[in-house]
C-alpha cells in the first residue's frame, strides 16, 4: 500500500551546504520531520553540483513522518549572472544584476550561452520547444538587466 501524502513545501538551499539552521530547521521541524535525515540526504544528493549553487527543492512528506526529495536546477538568473561574469557581491554572496533593468546594463551573454542556459534548465520549463525555453531564459537576462548579443 502507497503513503498517505500529507503535504508539501519548497525551499532554496545551497547545495551541498543544507544545516539545521534556519531557513532549513524551522521549515522541516514545526512539520514534525527529521532534519538531520534531510540534510544529510541533501548534501549527498547535491555532491556533484558545484558548492554554494542555490538549489531548489520539493520536500514531499508522509504520514509515517517520511519524506522525499526532488531536486530542481538552479535558478534561471543564477545562471545568467553566472554567464555574464558578474562577481558575487553582499553578505549571501550573490551576484547582483541591474538596479535600473532595462535603463543600466549590468553585463552581457550570447545567444549560444542563452541557449545552453535554456537546454540546462529545459525539464524545470513550461515549454515544449528549446526555442521557447529560450524565450523564457531572454525574459529573465531581461529583468536582470543582462544584455544579449547576437
Amino acid at each position: 500500500m502507497a503513503k498517505k501524502i500529507i503535504g508539501s513545501l519548497k525551499l532554496q538551499v545551497k547545495a551541498g551546504q543544507a544545516n539545521p539552521s534556519p531557513p532549513v530547521g524551522p521549515a522541516l521541524g514545526q512539520r514534525g520531520l527529521n532534519i538531520m535525515a534531510f540534510v544529510k540526504e541533501f548534501n549527498a544528493k547535491t555532491a556533484d553540483i558545484t558548492p554554494g549553487t542555490p538549489t531548489p527543492v520539493i520536500i514531499t512528506y508522509y504520514q509515517d513522518k517520511s519524506f522525499s526529495l526532488e531536486l530542481k536546477t538552479a535558478p534561471a538568473s543564477f545562471m545568467l549572472k553566472q554567464a555574464a561574469g558578474l562577481p558575487p557581491v553582499g553578505k549571501r554572496n550573490r551576484a547582483k544584476g541591474s538596479a535600473k533593468p532595462g535603463r543600466e546594463v549590468a553585463g552581457k551573454v550570447s545567444v549560444a550561452q542563452i541557449r545552453a542556459i535554456a537546454e540546462a534548465k529545459m525539464k524545470d520549463l513550461n515549454a515544449n520547444s528549446i526555442e521557447a525555453a529560450m524565450q523564457i531564459i531572454l525574459g529573465s537576462a531581461k529583468s536582470c538587466g543582462i544584455e544579449v548579443k547576437g
